[in-house]
């Protein structure tokens, strides 16, 4: 072979290694949008800090593009659509109630695992607890002492009944105790002890009293919800068929997801006393723990593609109007108070 040959066998190897190499980093980009351009349409106040103590603050996971993908973000309720403050604190969920934040994210010095981070009013972290499992949900009772997450075994969804495994924790701030894995609390359903291998627990939601809570359990192929008692250390099924419940602020509604046809989900408000059921004017499939914005509106996240951006929206808890956007890519909403 002689050496025009040869370099251009070398030219052409290097042009493919090269081209390989650009299509990496294009891949890389695409996957991790933390390294994509910022989306100039999203407005960014840089001039304020992103804290927990002013209320009413619609606060987010945002989810727009570029070097603040991930961060916890905030928006004035009474304008959604304005610039929002980025602090830079990064979670997969975030929840605040009273100045409080609850962070749980993905821990990158561990496999497989997660980190559950308490912060101050400021974003300060005050006391983070190593969790097992990918973040999927967490929670704070009104006054923020109760905390809950959950966490999914690597690979798992709720769109499989049956299929996969959670693990929820539940901790009492003020004594300092923690209950990394409910599934041993004494479980009845209707009104029979249950006793099985295959029971899971999800999406926690707290009453104003720090006692009483609600979940979602799964066994045997169904899901029910619970109420639970955190002091006598045991729960009773209310309902099959209720998913991430949601207490509103007057302890009087919950609202829930309900695997319908052709689904998976559709979202809908229980009354707690009449145990009647309202469907949401929102027919799209809800796959999300949905919050309170007041006693008459629910927000929730949705993506706009299955694994894609997310943006949040709202619907009346009466089931009455349409859906409206209330702030484009973003994820994990929740108040201030």
């Amino acid at each position: 072979m002689n050496l025009r040959a040869k370099t251009a066998i070398a030219v052409a190897g290097s042009a493919v290694l090269i081209a390989a190499s650009v299509f990496y980093v294009v891949q890389a980009k695409a996957n991790n949008p933390g390294q994509q351009e910022a989306d100039a349409s999203v407005l960014v106040d840089r001039g304020q800090p992103a804290v927990l103590t002013e209320p009413g603050r619609l606060v987010f996971r945002n989810d727009a593009p570029g070097p603040d993908h991930g961060k916890v973000a905030s928006v004035a309720v009474g304008d959604p659509g304005g610039a929002r403050r980025v602090s830079g604190l990064a979670c997969e969920r975030f929840y605040v109630t009273k100045a409080r934040g609850l962070c749980l994210a993905n821990d990158p010095g561990a496999i497989k695992g997660s980190v559950a981070s308490f912060v101050d009013g400021a974003l300060a972290e005050v006391k983070r607890v190593d969790v097992a499992g990918v973040p999927n949900r967490a929670k704070l009772s009104p006054d923020g002492r109760m905390a809950s997450w959950t966490t999914f075994a690597a690979g798992d969804s709720y769109a499989q009944p049956g299929s996969f495994s959670t693990r929820t924790a539940i901790m009492d701030r003020e004594k300092d105790e923690l209950s990394a894995n409910i599934e041993g609390i004494l479980l009845f359903i209707d009104g029979t002890q249950h006793l099985a291998q295959d029971v899971n627990y999800w999406g926690v939601t707290f009453a104003s009293d720090n006692r009483t809570f609600y979940a979602t359990v799964g066994s045997g192929g169904k899901t029910y919800l619970v109420k639970g008692d955190n002091e006598a250390w045991r729960v009773e099924s209310l309902r099959e068929n209720v998913e991430c419940p949601s207490l509103s602020p007057d302890g009087t509604k919950i609202a829930f997801k309900k695997r319908v046809e052709p689904g998976p989900w559709r979202e809908h408000v229980l009354d707690l006393t009449t145990m009647k059921e309202t469907p949401l004017a929102e027919t799209r499939s809800v796959d999300d723990q949905a919050v309170w914005l007041d006693d008459q509106t629910i927000a929730y996240s949705l993506p706009r593609r299955p694994g894609g951006v997310s943006d949040i929206w709202a619907s009346a808890a009466d089931g009455s109007g349409t859906p409206r956007l209330l702030v484009s890519q973003a994820f994990s909403p929740s108040v201030t108070s």
